[in-house]
């Protein structure tokens, strides 16, 4: 496939994943304006610069999770700064609990980690451009990189990205994609590995594969590797096959980055109307509701009984 296919293909994807571009959380059309294309390469304006990536290292591996490896994301140069960026400041990796949303110890989860700061350093900053401009997703929705170790037999049960409380959704909403980079090779062991991916019968495992890798679709870590993989379906609702988790090392060590990315800006917090007050959230709410999104698009528009949606005032189903 020529680059101009895959990047044809690669905007039918976004618009598949968002149907209605103006929902987005920035002005599409002036975005898509800031694109240059040279070559295979694709470039999203930042500031005074361009940050590429280029469409022909990416392959489809999956599409019950949609999910997809970038070859070569990183450089070495820039594994090995963001290894050396956390390797003194790691503390106990958490999850959250499903009940009240607060961060938990729990032994599904053994590795270490920490957080970087957003655009802690011209690196961080062009890596997370980078994966702005392969996700078509902004880079105000995600959450800082979270930069992980596992070290022999530490791993990550299987687990979802997307929240089952409420409290963690008050942020950006649901994690809609998730981007795993891998830092360093692994000599065994550590795959990711999503036990419900409708493919996992048909990828065929030697001996070089741990058994956890054999429970589902696996993939290897490879330095310099990006894996980028949905866990909500196009219409929002949550993908329960992007189930997935890390496999323990066997032998060597695993260090890893990954970038979460939200349904909406997780560094705006937008006003809630928990309280009932019959409002718009989003300026564009009258012209979508004139084009008639609140039935096309009800879950966003209006809301579920126990989330309101976006634009209820215009879609008349509060009074003010």
């Amino acid at each position: 496939m020529d680059s101009r296919a895959f990047l044809s293909l690669s905007l039918c994807f976004f618009l598949f994943l968002f149907p209605r571009p103006s929902h987005s959380a920035f002005p599409f059309r002036d975005w898509l304006r800031d694109k240059k294309t040279h070559g295979s390469l694709l470039r999203l304006k930042k500031g005074d610069s361009y940050a590429g990536f280029d469409p022909t290292r990416v392959t489809q591996l999956s599409w019950s999770p949609r999910a997809f490896i970038y070859r070569g994301f990183l450089s070495n140069e820039e594994c090995d700064h963001l290894i050396d960026l956390a390797k003194d400041k790691l503390e106990k990796s958490m999850v959250a609990d499903n009940e009240s949303g607060k961060s938990i110890e729990s032994e599904v989860r053994t590795s270490s980690g920490m957080f970087l700061k957003k655009a802690q350093d011209e690196v961080v900053a062009d890596v997370e451009a980078r994966i702005a401009a392969w996700t078509f997703l902004p880079e105000e929705n995600g959450e800082s990189i979270q930069i992980l170790h596992y070290e022999n037999g530490q791993k990550y049960e299987p687990h979802f990205d997307f929240f089952h409380d409420k409290a963690n959704q008050e942020l950006g909403g649901h994690r809609v994609a998730t981007v795993l980079m891998y830092l360093s090779d692994v000599e065994r062991g550590g795959e990711t590995v999503f036990p419900n991916a409708e493919e996992k019968m048909s990828q065929p495992k030697d001996d070089n594969w741990s058994d956890c890798a054999k429970n589902g679709y696996a993939v290897k870590p490879m330095k310099g590797d990006a894996l980028l993989f949905f866990s909500l379906h196009p219409d929002a609702t949550t993908d329960s096959d992007s189930l997935h988790g890390s496999c323990p090392v066997i032998e060597g060590e695993k260090w890893s980055a990954t970038k979460w990315i939200h349904v909406r800006s997780f560094d705006k917090p937008i006003k809630s109307t928990a309280s009932g007050e019959c409002v718009d959230e989003d300026a564009n709410c009258p012209k979508w509701a004139q084009a008639g999104e609140c039935e096309k698009n009800p879950l966003y528009m209006v809301g579920t009984e126990g989330a309101n949606g976006y634009c209820r005032k215009s879609c008349k189903v509060c009074s003010s």
